[in-house]
């Protein structure tokens, strides 16, 4: 079924709301308000109301709620949210922040009614969501390397200020091969770097190709892809 409710509210003053069926999700919507009082910014809260689950988010003064089935889970009725309210500030702006009670249901209600179908019925949606979660994964993993990269060249330079302070109480012959040490520890750094640096754009390369084949063939297995690339090869030695 997927979302079945959405609300926008200033605090307790309900601005915009739709119900694609018949259900109480209005009064429960109510309720959720009033024990939820004030929503703090960028806020998120699901709710258990068997046997849907409202899930809500407070950004800027606003609350965007929704009522869904337990199968839609979290990433996509958030991502709902998300573009509810993105859509509700660009239409209306500042007068979010004083209009009165449904002031603008009339025009809002046919966009939630829209976002609704949209988001409950295309299955692009949740996929399109998870490989944005993949993603930054794969960034998040690419910032840890380079601050351990950038841990390294610090070390580096350490070895490199420890000899210099050193060179003062040594012979010549210990400060040239502590020299010839550090220079070649650098080195080996450097190349190590290089390496390291150039695996991690080469991944990054691929997961991105991977990323944008998954969303165009319609899943993670290629298989759409695949199934074209077959028919294209049988359909010659049938003449």
């Amino acid at each position: 079924m997927g979302i079945l409710y959405g609300m926008v509210a200033r605090g307790q003053v309900v601005l915009a709301e739709f119900s694609a069926t018949q259900t109480n999700a209005s009064v429960v919507a109510r309720l959720i308000l009033d024990k939820m009082k004030e929503v703090k910014n960028n806020s998120i809260s699901s709710f258990s109301h068997h046997p849907y689950i409202f899930h809500v988010k407070g950004t800027d003064g606003l609350t965007v709620l929704c009522m869904a089935d337990d199968a839609s889970g979290r990433i996509t009725p958030f991502a709902f949210l998300e573009d509810i309210h993105k859509k509700f500030v660009k239409t209306f702006g500042r007068a979010v922040h004083s209009a009165s009670a449904y002031a603008m249901n009339d025009e809002f209600s046919r966009v939630l009614c829209q976002q609704i179908d949209h988001f409950s019925r295309n299955p692009n949606v949740d996929r399109l969501n998870r490989l944005k979660g993949e993603m930054n994964q794969v960034l998040f993993q690419i910032y840890l390397c380079s601050f351990a990269l950038e841990r390294g060249d610090r070390l580096a330079l350490l070895v490199e200020k420890a000899i210099t302070m050193q060179q003062p109480m040594q012979g010549n012959n210990s400060t040239v091969a502590l020299k010839r040490k550090a220079r070649s520890y650098k080195n080996a750094m450097w190349w190590r770097d290089c390496k390291f640096t150039a695996t991690l754009m080469l991944l990054f390369l691929l997961t991105i190709v991977y990323v944008s084949l998954a969303f165009v063939c319609n899943g993670l297995f290629l298989s759409s892809c695949f199934n074209h690339m077959t028919m294209a090869s049988v359909v010659p030695h049938m003449f």
